[in-house]
């Protein structure tokens, strides 16, 4: 039955013609090559290029003579195929070469693909089409070979200037392949193709170091170039080096005159990546160089409230120092008023007030007088209820803090505010230990549209999980989110001495790392460094490989850089992390600071 079956498909195909029959002859091949019989394959891939040029048909048999080293075989095909078949004869030369390259004969490869660049003779076109052949095969010296005779026929610097700094990264030869990008940078103004390559293609920390030199020269020869700025200026907002960039943005800013837009959303941005310093810096310089600018309002708040975000980032946090921040604020008030542009600013002073002052009633006072000034702003009269509601907890009022918290809930049903008051909603019955109920709240929390918000619902949510029901009366979790609500209350010490017990009582449950990770972070807190460096060692050295162990490493690196002035430790151990971690959330912050602190960044 099959046999007539055959004959029927044979039969057919003779009757339609020498059309089906190439078609039906490109398709068994193509079957046969699927299949992996390279005997048979061979044969019909041969009739189709006897019948005319077939690129796909070429290669697939060259491959099937190297499974099969058929050598003698093909080199007399290619042979033949080049006598009768000229137009083409530059593709035949390069899978000839291929074939010697596969044998190991290099040179004799060398010299077929050498023939094949010359088969190409002044077509252009056709020296495109065989470089990137040539790259497909691995072949990235031959590929070079091919654009720069293009370039050289065609008296044009600018062809292929993409394609082959490409090829350069294939070659590693960083210096011609950043030249080449940085030309066609500037010839074309697209920074965007430029960012997106160099940010494939830079990932060698060498050569990385070296795209900056390049750009700092560039700069210094041609100062009114502003590409190279612009370059410079994203390389280092990607390596998240915010300071560099204000310089570069500070320089652009006076000769093109931006009037300080771009600084101020590079001041942002560096808020946002608690660089503080550098936000200070951008705020301060905008506040000097456009008094009288639209951007001066806010500009001096977002200046006093980088100022307050350094201060409570730096521990301990010094009641001195939010004594300062309480003063200028109102210094800006007296300037500006009581209005839009400054009740952002009176929030922040009745937060301040409440979080490190104590002050609760003077902060109520404070936030209570806001939301009259600025009860026409809803999202801004909500945000002022969460204050509220948080001042309430810190005073023990748990049931008048949710309150508060479920009416913005209410008010802000489907906006991101709304999902800030369900989380602390959430967070206060976790204090209360309340877990199921806590954690009904998180699982909803966790499709927030917020990345934020629903991160921080998993992880509450993860914590909860996975220390609850080990004992019918989860008391272990109930002692650490009474911690966790001391610490919100600022109570630090009576923390401490709650977790230290809990390190012996629960040092064998689920929570133990936890526990260690919390102690570490509260003495942190207390400028209390060396407590803090043996609560991180026993974690790493215990739990190195859950999560929390870069937490650990990274966080006795910065302890080693900044409190021990450990220079050679600080250093291993931002070395170990970027090689035991390499997917970690600190590796950009870690390889800034392993930088640093080798002295080769440049300047």
């Amino acid at each position: 039955m099959k046999r007539v079956c055959k004959l029927l498909i044979i039969i057919f195909v003779l009757g339609a013609g020498p059309a089906a029959w190439a078609q039906s002859e490109r398709e068994m091949a193509d079957e046969y090559f699927k299949k992996d019989d390279c005997e048979k394959a061979l044969s019909y891939y041969g009739n189709i290029l006897g019948s005319g040029f077939d690129k796909i048909a070429l290669k697939n048999y060259g491959t099937c003579v190297v499974k099969m080293k058929s050598w003698a075989s093909a080199e007399q095909f290619y042979k033949k195929q080049i006598k009768n078949d000229a137009a083409n004869s530059h593709w035949y030369y390069l899978a000839w070469g291929a074939l010697l390259e596969a044998q190991g004969k290099s040179q004799d490869a060398s010299k077929k693909f050498e023939q094949s660049l010359e088969a190409t003779g002044i077509r252009i076109d056709q020296k495109r089409e065989i470089a990137e052949e040539f790259r497909s095969r691995n072949q990235p010296l031959w590929a070079k070979n091919a654009f720069l005779e293009a370039r050289t026929i065609a008296k044009r610097e600018d062809l292929f200037q993409l394609e082959l700094a490409s090829t350069y990264r294939e070659l590693n030869e960083p210096q011609k392949m950043i030249d080449e990008l940085l030309s066609y940078g500037t010839r074309y103004q697209n920074t965007e193709v430029v960012q997106s390559m160099l940010q494939d293609f830079t990932r060698d920390e060498k050569e990385q170091a070296l795209l900056e030199k390049v750009l700092y020269d560039k700069i210094q020869k041609f100062p009114n170039e502003g590409f190279y700025n612009e370059l410079l200026i994203w390389y280092q907002i990607q390596r998240k080096d915010f300071y560099k960039a204000f310089l570069q943005e500070r320089a652009l800013d006076k000769r093109f005159k931006h009037n300080g837009a771009r600084l101020y959303n590079l001041g942002m941005l560096s808020l946002q990546n608690q660089d503080y310093g550098t936000a200070v810096g951008v705020f301060d310089y905008l506040v000097k160089e456009y008094p009288k600018g639209q951007l001066y309002p806010i500009s001096r708040r977002m200046a006093i409230f980088s100022r307050e975000e350094q201060v409570k980032n730096t521990f301990p946090i010094k009641r001195s120092e939010v004594e300062k921040l309480l003063l200028q604020y109102q210094q800006l008030i007296d300037e500006l008023g009581v209005n839009v542009r400054t009740i952002e600013a009176l929030r922040n002073m009745a937060t301040l007030n409440a979080f490190y002052m104590d002050d609760f009633k003077k902060a109520i006072a404070i936030l209570e007088s806001v939301i009259e000034a600025g009860k026409q702003e809803k999202n801004f009269v909500d945000k002022c209820k969460l204050d509220l509601g948080d001042i309430y907890l810190l005073q023990g009022e748990p049931w008048e803090a949710s309150l508060i918290y479920s009416q913005v809930e209410k008010s802000q049903k489907d906006d991101v505010l709304g999902y800030e008051a369900k989380l602390r909603n959430a967070k206060l019955h976790y204090f209360k230990g309340e877990f199921e109920l806590a954690k009904s709240v998180l699982d909803i929390l966790k499709k927030a549209t917020t990345r934020e918000i629903a991160n921080d619902a998993n992880s509450l949510s993860l914590l909860i999980m996975d220390n609850t029901g080990l004992d019918s009366s989860e008391t272990a979790m109930r002692e650490y989110s009474n911690v966790e609500l001391l610490l919100f209350q600022n109570k630090k010490l009576e923390a401490i001495d709650t977790l230290k017990q809990l390190q012996i009582k629960y040092q064998n449950h689920s929570l133990s790392d936890e526990i260690l990770w919390l102690t570490a972070n509260t003495y942190m807190k207390l400028d209390s460094n060396v407590q803090a460096m043996s609560n991180l060692k026993l974690l790493y050295e215990k739990y190195g490989v859950d999560i929390l162990g870069d937490d650990a490493l990274y966080t006795m690196a910065k302890l080693n850089q900044e409190k021990f002035n450990n220079k050679e430790e600080a250093m291993k151990m931002f070395q170990e992390l970027l090689e035991k971690y390499p997917g970690s959330i600190f590796v950009a912050e870690a390889r800034k600071r392993f930088r640093l602190l080798r002295g080769d960044v440049v300047n």
